[in-house]
């Protein structure tokens, strides 16, 4: 066996050219570098929007190093019980945000042992994947959201997705109209509300919002409120049908598998750095092949749209959808060493030559 010799970290704060509110101006990654006792280096990293950073570089250095070094380097061996380790600090959040470190680092090195990709040891199912023009958008004025949707139009994507959540829903309404009229009846429009709604508050602004035909909505109430999202679905299949997007703050497939058994969501979204990194995202997407639910994997596109291309085709869903944030992507704002290891073009994403995962920071 193949075991962990040392394990680094240290923090890169990447400020955003397009600041995601007052108070997100920059995002923190924790960038990662392993050693195998057999000498083979692995590169990876965990990430968090201004928040945390400091704390998931704490646990990292104190307390997953420690315990990592000696133990297996074989992808997907060694995290369960590194998780088991880490749950006194919390079964998820900091502590898979901060696993994801080293996870996503184990994959890089064993695909560079191997001369190749991580998507050539997954497997790849797809040559490229298709992805939608994104934006954290909410407090932009209505003529700049209006040059948003035309710029994704111009990029080629054939669907978006429009922050919604304002205090007042016809000003929601006015914003996505004015959106719908841009990319046309045929493109897919989705709705992101970021928790801010309460149960009532969502299914009487969804009522208003079902005009302009959203394909989801996702995260309408608080991410823990699990009965309020089987509530809201249960309303929801008796009105418009809209179906409800969850996963960006959930962070075990245990929790998913909760969502999806309630019937509280139809569409999963994990974030593959905040669950944990590459090895419990392939288990949560084993959990929502199991229940017939979509997976769309959220934000991070030079990572997670590696995997959409790995992820095996299920009868009678849609294939994954990257998201791709205006501004915010890692190798537009410079922050790799290396060219971008994916390329996105006329809406959809391919990989380009890269070693590993191709993600190492500047």
């Amino acid at each position: 066996m193949t075991t962990i010799a040392s394990l680094d970290a240290r923090l890169v704060r990447v400020p955003l050219t397009r600041p995601w509110g007052a108070d997100v101006t920059s995002v923190g990654v924790i960038a990662t570098h392993l050693v195998r006792a057999d000498g083979a280096e692995g590169w990876g990293f965990a990430w968090t929007p201004q928040i945390g950073a400091e704390a998931v570089l704490a646990l990292l250095q104190h307390d997953i190093a420690p315990a990592a070094v000696g133990g297996s380097a074989e992808p997907g061996e060694a995290w369960q019980g590194l998780w088991e380790h880490l749950h006194e600090a919390g079964g998820g959040g900091v502590t898979t945000i901060a696993l994801a470190g080293l996870d996503l680092a184990v994959w890089d090195a064993a695909a560079r042992v191997a001369d190749g990709t991580v998507s050539d040891l997954l497997g790849r199912h797809r040559a490229s994947a298709g992805v939608y023009g994104s934006g954290v958008n909410l407090h932009y004025p209505l003529d700049d959201l209006v040059a948003q949707a035309e710029r994704w139009v111009a990029a080629g994507f054939d669907a978006v997705k429009v922050k919604v959540g304002k205090a007042d829903a016809a000003e929601d309404l006015e914003r996505l109209r004015a959106v719908r009229e841009v990319i046309g009846p045929d493109r897919a429009l989705m709705i992101d509300a970021n928790q801010r709604w309460d149960l009532d508050q969502a299914t009487l602004t969804l009522e208003v919002l079902a005009e302009v035909r959203p394909a989801w909505i996702e995260e309408p109430l608080r991410a823990d409120d699990l009965a309020g999202h089987a509530e809201l679905a249960r309303r929801l299949d008796a009105s418009s049908r809209l179906p409800i997007a969850v996963g960006e703050n959930l962070h075990t497939a245990h929790r998913f598998g909760d969502f999806l058994r309630a019937g509280a969501a139809q569409i999963v979204q994990p974030n593959v750095v905040r669950v944990g990194g590459i090895t419990p995202f392939l288990r949560i997407a084993a959990v929502a092949a199991d229940h017939g639910a979509a997976l769309h994997p959220h934000l991070l596109p030079e990572l997670s749209g590696q995997l959409a291309l790995c992820l095996p085709p299920a009868e009678g869903l849609p294939a994954p959808l990257v998201e791709d944030v205006e501004d915010a992507g890692f190798g537009t704002l410079g922050a790799l060493a290396d060219p971008s290891p994916v390329a996105i073009a006329d809406g959809r994403l391919t990989e380009t030559p890269h070693a590993g995962l191709g993600l190492r920071f500047a």
